[in-house]
């Protein structure tokens, strides 16, 4: 009888599998808007001038550890794709991640279905080839939330240590990781099952803060100012509050002189739309982000509607879409059984705490479907354990879970709507306009 184990090493080597294949098929497509940025910066920290020197570029907008990423197969094979096929290799590391957290919190079953959601995810496996930083953001935190469950069920000291490693190199990918560093690391350390939990939250802790250290301290050598990873927060503050267009907002931000004038700047002017729009503020935010971040809405259909794979005939664009939002729906219905029938526990609600974490910047900031990619595996996990339980007979849900989960569902649809009429609307799926296509009737 095959084990767990090894199920989830063949799930891991599928999806590995699933990911060369779509790399091999996709039709000819480049790096397109925010890629281009991570692209242009992995050139610039492998070219001969900078020679991976992080003391000869001006790199403080956004984390560093991407572009490094990019940038090693970049210099050692001297092509782009090369960075590809090794992103397509490390993304897939996200599917036993997946798969050992739902082992531990929901049984064995849940686990190996969470991994394979994870690895045959169409948006999961898209994501893979393209260059965005989610890749190697997700592999990262969810490795260091696999260690920091490891650590609190063993007590054992070294699977913090890692787990404050992975957590560090997280934030240097994305700096969204350092505001819940407290959080895991407290969570870590009131822990009721072992001695030494203090020990190992705090191990935690100064382990990630210590892998992010030189890098503030390059700032502060390079630009003379405290920025413990980077300063795109300043310009997403001001983006998302203020009650200016995008193209208004950025000739602001850019009329200032310095990148860390503009930070400040953009702090500034973001807070002081915050107090303006007190006290609707949060509510309006709501309304206006949550229906961006959990949009029915996927990258590679919009890479679709921005012609970024040449002209696509409407029917062909109504099937891409079906096959990368139908099962996001999908999941989310799942994921709103899952949430209502659980029998909390400490672990679930670190994981419930992350997403609401995670949603909370969004709302402060701004929402946007490829900003959801982080807390997937939340939606995964919760959606396996629902499924599961179905099956085996287990998910009864008594009449408050049944008002917890239409109410879950009434939210979840009251985001959605906004993005299917855009897609009804949308001229690449000739739906709401039968007579016209992308290029004109």
């Amino acid at each position: 009888m095959v084990t767990s184990s090894r199920r989830l090493v063949l799930l891991t080597l599928a999806g590995l599998a699933v990911r060369l294949a779509f790399l091999l098929v996709e039709p000819a497509t480049g790096p397109v808007a925010d890629e281009r940025t991570w692209t242009d910066w992995a050139r610039i920290v492998s070219s001969e001038r900078v020679g991976f020197s992080p003391f000869r570029t001006r790199m403080i907008f956004h984390p560093p550890l991407y572009p490094y990423f990019l940038a090693v197969p970049m210099s050692l094979f001297g092509t782009l794709e090369a960075a590809k096929w090794a992103q397509a290799i490390v993304a897939t590391l996200l599917v036993p991640a997946v798969g050992r957290i739902g082992t531990t919190l929901f049984g064995a079953r849940a686990g190996l279905l969470a991994a394979a959601v994870a690895a045959f995810y169409p948006e999961v496996v898209w994501f893979s080839v393209h260059f965005w930083v989610e890749n190697l953001f997700l592999v990262l935190l969810w490795w260091a939330f696999e260690r920091l469950f490891v650590a609190d069920e063993t007590g054992r000291r070294g699977a913090a240590l890692v787990g404050g490693l992975l957590w560090g190199l997280a934030i240097l990918t994305r700096e969204t990781g350092l505001y819940f560093l407290p959080v895991a690391g407290l969570w870590m350390a009131l822990s009721p099952r072992r001695e030494g939990a203090r020990t190992r939250g705090a191990l935690f802790v100064l382990t990630a803060l210590l892998v992010v250290a030189p890098w503030t301290f390059r700032n502060w050598v390079a630009f003379r100012a405290f920025v413990p990873v980077s300063t795109a927060g300043g310009l997403n503050l001001f983006q998302g509050n203020a009650r200016l267009t995008r193209q208004e907002v950025y000739d602001l931000y850019e009329a200032v002189q310095g990148r860390i004038e503009q930070y400040r700047f953009g702090q500034k002017m973001g807070w002081q739309a915050i107090r303006d729009r007190q006290p609707t503020w949060f509510a309006e935010k709501l309304a206006e982000q949550m229906p961006m971040f959990w949009e029915a809405e996927s990258m590679a259909v919009i890479h679709v509607k921005r012609g970024a794979y040449g002209p696509v005939a409407p029917p062909v664009a109504v099937a891409v879409a079906v096959v990368m939002l139908a099962p996001y729906l999908v999941l989310l219905g799942l994921f709103v059984l899952g949430l209502a029938a659980q029998a909390w526990e400490r672990r679930t609600l670190l994981l419930l705490g992350f997403l609401a974490y995670y949603n909370l910047i969004h709302v402060v900031t701004h929402g946007f479907n490829r900003y959801r990619m982080p807390v997937m595996p939340v939606v995964f996990l919760f959606a396996a354990a629902a499924f599961v339980a179905w099956r085996e007979g287990r998910l009864v849900l008594g009449r408050p879970r049944r008002i917890l989960a239409a109410a879950l569902a009434l939210l979840f649809a009251i985001t959605l709507v906004p993005s299917f009429r855009v897609h009804w609307e949308h001229p690449a799926f000739a739906i709401g306009h039968p007579g016209e296509s992308p290029e004109g009737p």
